[in-house]
């Protein structure tokens, strides 16, 4: 069985590439870039994006399954040349946000990818996972700097690590009883803002400061970054939402797994280097 990892330079389909190898499957790995992939030997490699479907026929051939990262744009197409193939197996790499309707959501192109896939009669397995420990990189200059100044200390989430989705989504890939579901995936543990800033603190023994933006300081800073304004208020009105309702680890990872998930603390201590 051939497994074809689309978006395998991507923060998780890289990841997804050396699980599947090393459980001994047979992988081919779909990236626009190689060199900087830097893929493993046992990896077959074809250059090519989900963003210029005209590459993917070579890639889909002989193929029995795919690992699809998200591209709304195109998956509409994937679809047409993956069924063309005879790819009946797709896990597709979605969102918790699916759904929640904001304007500025990234739950609406998961959502358009889950639809795409779904109408084209594949055998599908939807993952789901939540925030990202890796969305916390952002805060490297802060850290090194000594003060993190971030809206909504106390908003609590359950971040996963990428590690965590991509093991997931290769046992999903390997074992049977998973088409047609849709795991919601978190890490093992509710967290704040405030209490992940104490976790590096703690990981990285320095002192870390913790200055609570206002909504609007948060708003005019992200923008000044250039994130479009309807993203802004979506992630503003998310975190706002976990002050009201914290979130709850789901245990999907752990049960799918067999192991405990990764706690930001292993995370934040694999990731010292960053941060230091």
């Amino acid at each position: 069985m051939t497994i074809l990892v689309t978006g395998a330079t991507g923060s998780v389909g890289r990841l997804v590439v050396d699980e599947l190898v090393a459980a001994g499957v047979p992988v081919r790995a779909l990236t626009v870039d190689p060199a900087r992939a830097k893929l493993p030997p046992e990896a077959e490699v074809v250059v090519g994006s989900l963003a210029r479907p005209s590459t993917l026929p070579l890639a889909l051939k002989g193929v029995d399954a795919v690992y699809l990262a998200p591209m709304a744009r195109t998956v509409r197409r994937f679809c047409e040349l993956a069924r063309a193939a005879g790819i009946e197996r797709v896990v597709a790499l979605s969102g918790s946000s699916v759904g929640d309707g904001h304007e500025g959501s990234s739950g609406n192109e998961y959502a358009a990818v889950e639809a795409a896939v779904r109408d084209a009669g594949f055998a599908w397995t939807f993952l789901r996972p939540g925030a990202f420990m890796n969305n916390t990189l952002d805060w490297a200059d802060m850290v090194r700097a000594g003060e993190v100044a971030v809206a909504c200390g106390d908003a609590t989430q359950t971040p996963i690590d990428l590690g965590d989705i991509a093991a997931v989504a290769a046992r999903v890939l390997t074992t049977d009883g998973h088409i047609g579901a849709t795991h919601v995936l978190s890490g093992p543990e509710s967290i704040s803002l405030r209490g992940q800033v104490a976790t590096l603190e703690s990981v990285l023994g320095k002192e870390i400061r913790f200055r609570e933006l206002t909504r609007t300081q948060q708003r005019e800073q992200w923008l000044g970054f250039g994130i479009p304004e309807a993203a802004v208020d979506w992630l503003l009105d998310g975190f706002e939402e976990t002050l009201r309702h914290p979130q709850v680890p789901t245990g999907v990872v752990e049960e799918l797994l067999g192991r405990p998930g990764t706690t930001y603390a292993d995370w934040a201590g694999a990731n010292r280097a960053v941060f230091a």
